[in-house]
């Protein structure tokens, strides 16, 4: 009996050869990507890569030189008013009216948003508890903390039950125990809305984000899984492995295990004779386990054995240090868009 796979969820986000100039610098040059319904989605890059500028393109603030863009099937360009009901914004540095109460602002945002009364009281409560801010509600938004007001910037974006939400920097200036708030609140809407975040905090893109998108210089330089870009930008599993024993016989055991299996560096001995050696191999399956017993029966003695993942930050180094050694050939940066196809 033949098994169907489930049919993938919808686009909400589609954005084809999008275009942004200033005078002669390409400020966004040639993005493509997509989001399904239910993403997570981090924007990474380095101050001035595009990221903000392709921001406020989705949402309608900004035009673009050329490009296409659609929020759930609604051309942003042609119908930016229909495409925004679709979006919940949160800029960053997000400003908030000091003189409101937290209730007042977000019942003003959800009647401009066109929310009816009786819906809006229910939903209000819905977004209190969610974000808690239900103890802070009659609060003046001028008396919150950075943290709380960030809250409330969420609570403000996902009021209105947007298909889509565009966050800029969310976690900017928060201590570390906001931060694990606003985490959370992000993760919980994995699977009802797309989301798109920004951030310089790679570790927090790299638990909250189902994929990564990075940019610099304009470009989309690497995008996929955390996972993926790991073998990607870096193609090699690390093993770091401190043993003692003949080194000479070292590579024969690695061999044994796997043929792309290599030593790439030692240090020591100790004082104790154990070397600390870093091991490096494409092949991205656990090779833990044979490894281990190819070195015992060349009686190795293990001290340590774990197997080291690259973290995201390496991974974001790595990505922009190739695109700017692409972007600074002759011809491969500041380039205009060869149409005006803006739809």
């Amino acid at each position: 009996m033949s098994t169907t796979e489930p049919n993938p969820a919808p686009l909400t986000i589609e954005v084809e050869h999008l275009f942004k100039t200033y005078g002669e610098t390409a400020a966004v040059d040639d993005i493509s990507f997509t989001v399904r319904r239910g993403e997570i989605v981090g924007l990474l890059g380095p101050n001035g890569a595009g990221k903000s500028t392709t921001m406020r393109i989705l949402t309608g603030f900004l035009p673009a030189s050329s490009g296409i863009v659609r929020i759930c099937g609604i051309p942003v360009a042609s119908r930016t008013d229909d495409a925004k009901r679709h979006i919940g914004y949160m800029p960053e540095n997000n400003p908030l009216p000091e003189d409101m109460r937290v209730n007042e602002y977000l019942y003003y945002r959800g009647r401009l948003k066109e929310i009816g009364r009786e819906k809006l009281r229910a939903r209000l409560d819905e977004v209190l508890q969610l974000c808690d801010l239900k103890r802070i509600r009659y609060r003046i938004i001028s008396k919150l903390s950075k943290g709380m007001r960030q809250r409330v910037g969420i609570a403000e974006a996902i009021l209105a039950e947007p298909d889509v939400i565009i966050m800029d920097e969310p976690t900017i200036g928060l201590d570390p125990h906001q931060i694990l708030i606003v985490r959370d609140l992000i993760g919980g809407l994995r699977g009802r809305m797309s989301v798109i975040i920004s951030s310089h905090i790679l570790p927090e893109i790299e638990a909250t984000c189902d994929r990564v998108l990075i940019i610099n210089g304009g470009r989309i330089v690497a995008q996929g899984t955390p996972a993926e870009l790991r073998r990607e930008v870096l193609g090699l599993t690390h093993y770091e492995v401190q043993l003692a024993g003949d080194l000479a016989a070292l590579p024969a055991a690695l061999g044994e295990v796997e043929a792309t299996l290599v030593l790439e560096s030692t240090v020591g001995p100790d004082a104790d004779g154990f070397h600390r050696a870093t091991l490096t191999t494409t092949l991205d399956k656990e090779l833990g386990e044979p490894l281990l017993k190819a070195l015992t029966a060349r009686s190795f003695r293990i001290r340590s054995f774990n197997r080291t993942e690259p973290t995201l930050e390496d991974v974001f180094l790595a990505a922009t240090k190739r695109s700017w050694d692409v972007i600074d050939t002759p011809g491969g940066a500041n380039r205009k868009p060869e149409t005006a196809n803006h739809k």
